[in-house]
């Protein structure tokens, strides 16, 4: 959640951008240039009344400082331990993570699930809590995640996954319109490795973006896909216990 000192250190960043010193501000909204200063020091206090006068200085609505201070805030690479198992406990809460994970309007979650208007509010609201969403008037709301967001990979949601979805997802046949399993083994120098999972990633931020994007089109255009992405050094059990004892493979657990 942003904070004051977020938004006095975006009125500094406007300020340098627009090449505008503490003294020319201060002549303009009528202040001495110490009393900008100890607004702009660190623990400094700038009532909102001055946030107004220099944001009419810079020519800039509130709102749009707002937005700008929202922007700058580190997004998240992961949740914590605590955050999903507040996600997971609570099979409809983590329903409408899901949907916001891949940006869907509130209208939509409803039009869709069995979960009415309120319920829907409710959610977005525990989601805003535990800081997985920044929610907005109307029910619009901002995620808080980076692009490359993941579940942690030994937390709840994945553990969740594993035991309640893998199975299911893995049984299907992937013959259908669009779909595909492959799976391809070999050895690789770790750092030619490293450079496979870094653009299997990117895969992953083209089909969230691709997702966005065809948000615009008519629902009849549109279908649901998982895509799952992994890459393991990993050795099958059912050869694992066929490897001779004295021949090492790494990561042969």
């Amino acid at each position: 959640m942003s904070t004051s000192a977020d938004l006095v250190a975006a009125l500094k960043a406007e300020l340098r951008e627009a090449r505008i010193t503490y003294a020319e501000l201060a002549e303009r909204i009528g202040l001495a240039e110490s009393s900008i200063k100890r607004m702009f020091a660190r623990g400094g206090d700038m009532p909102l009344s001055r946030v107004d006068e220099i944001c009419r200085v810079l020519r800039l609505d509130f709102a749009d400082l707002a937005r700008r201070v929202a922007e700058r805030q580190p997004l998240l690479a992961e949740l914590t331990l605590e955050q999903e198992q507040a996600v997971v406990a609570d099979r409809r809460l983590l329903l409408v993570a899901t949907c916001c994970m891949s940006q869907w309007s509130a209208e939509q979650i409803v039009a869709t699930y069995r979960i009415d208007a309120a319920e829907c509010t409710a959610h977005l609201l525990r989601l805003d809590r535990l800081g997985i969403i920044e929610l907005r008037p109307l029910n619009r709301y901002r995620l808080r995640v980076a692009k490359g967001f993941r579940w942690r990979p030994h937390g709840p949601v994945m553990s969740y996954f594993r035991s309640e979805v893998l199975d299911e997802y893995f049984a299907g046949g992937f013959d259908g319109e669009a779909e595909m399993l492959s799976v391809v083994h070999g050895q690789l120098d770790v750092g030619v490795a490293e450079g496979f999972r870094e653009r299997l990633m990117r895969i992953g931020e083209d089909f969230s973006r691709q997702h966005v994007a065809d948000q615009k089109l008519p629902p009849a255009r549109r279908r649901p896909y998982t895509l799952v992405i992994a890459m393991r050094s990993w050795l099958m059990s059912a050869f694992r216990d066929l490897k001779r004892d004295d021949v090492a493979w790494p990561d042969a657990g």
